[in-house]
């Protein structure tokens, strides 16, 4: 790194920061689980860049500097002591005989994101590849089971390709350090890391297809379709509630039984977390033939089948998020 590249006046240092917004909102949503307080987190950081930048003297590079800022505002947010998670993190499975759901704060789950907000356009597949994967909500859900420093030396050294001797300086510590905090952080990566999924890289078009045919049977109500997209050991889970059921026949079950409600529902396809997602659309009850937001729905694909679904509810929050319709007007 040449830190005379980084010799800004406050004339252009707006411009500069701006420049470092999404890869500084991806870093900060994997540390946090949490798209808000990601945002929050880079806008905190922003806030103190501009209020020191008289002290950076440009022995490391601006952007390195930005991430030790954001890196000590992650960690300050993380100090009390929350931690992101799915349902499948909290609660066993419930077999959909015995189902109920329980409603659990919004500061309890991870939380979705557009790829826009975390994933700079970059030139090269694999490290675009890498950046999709590393944002998958089983990744960063597995991220969360890190302490906050092991997080953030993972982050850093096997996402964003930052040499040992870098992460030291950054976090004020010896590379020793940072290679014995990267090893157990890979080895509770490896305990609580779940198979890797098909991200939206993009579609190829076996996959394309799948998607269809999901939409096709979600949207006609087909059980005995959806049940043939479906792994035998897929699941579902709806945050807020603490409810998630596996196996097609549970999910099927759920879905002819309290989640009825979603017959007649559309999806509109985004993309959320590297992967393929949907929005959920349920018909209004103003009974004018319009449909009105019901859920953000993250689709896992594995080996040509969908292996998850996870469908967040809270629509006022996600749909203006993703830049969402707040209704579907009849067709």
């Amino acid at each position: 790194m040449d830190p005379m590249n980084d010799v800004v006046t406050t004339q252009d240092l707006d411009s500069r920061l701006e420049k470092h917004r999404t890869e500084l909102t991806g870093y900060c949503y994997r540390m946090l689980g949490s798209a808000f307080e990601a945002d929050d987190a880079v806008q905190d950081t922003m806030v103190r860049a501009w209020r020191s930048f008289d002290k950076f003297e440009g022995r490391s590079s601006l952007r390195s500097w930005l991430y030790r800022i954001a890196t000590n505002v992650c960690l300050d947010m993380l100090n009390a002591g929350n931690r992101r998670a799915r349902p499948m993190d909290l609660t066993a499975a419930t077999p959909v005989a015995q189902a109920a759901l329980n409603a659990r704060p919004e500061i309890t789950w991870l939380e979705p994101v557009p790829d826009g907000r975390v994933l700079p356009s970059v030139a090269d597949p694999a490290e675009t590849a890498v950046s999709r994967e590393s944002v998958r909500l089983a990744f960063v859900a597995a991220l969360q089971h890190l302490p906050p420093k092991q997080r953030a030396v993972l982050i850093l050294r096997e996402v964003l390709a930052w040499k040992a001797s870098e992460v030291a300086e950054l976090l004020e510590t010896s590379v020793a350090s940072v290679n014995s905090a990267l090893q157990r952080a890979r080895a509770t990566i490896a305990e609580h890391g779940s198979r890797e999924t098909d991200t939206a890289d993009p579609l190829d078009e076996e996959q394309q297809k799948l998607l269809e045919r999901y939409v096709a049977a979600f949207e006609g109500y087909d059980m005995a379709a959806l049940t043939a997209l479906l792994h035998e050991d897929a699941t579902l889970s709806m945050p807020p509630y603490d409810l998630w059921l596996q196996g097609h026949d549970n999910i099927v079950g759920w879905m002819l039984g309290v989640g009825e409600v979603c017959r007649g529902s559309r999806l509109v396809p985004v993309v959320a977390n590297g992967t393929p997602a949907f929005a959920h659309y349920h018909p209004s009850q103003s009974g004018d033939g319009s449909f009105d937001p019901w859920a953000l729905m993250v689709i896992e694909i594995v080996d040509g089948k969908v292996s998850g679904i996870t469908s967040f509810l809270d629509t006022k929050r996600w749909f203006p998020l993703f830049d969402l319709p707040a209704r579907l007007e009849k067709e």
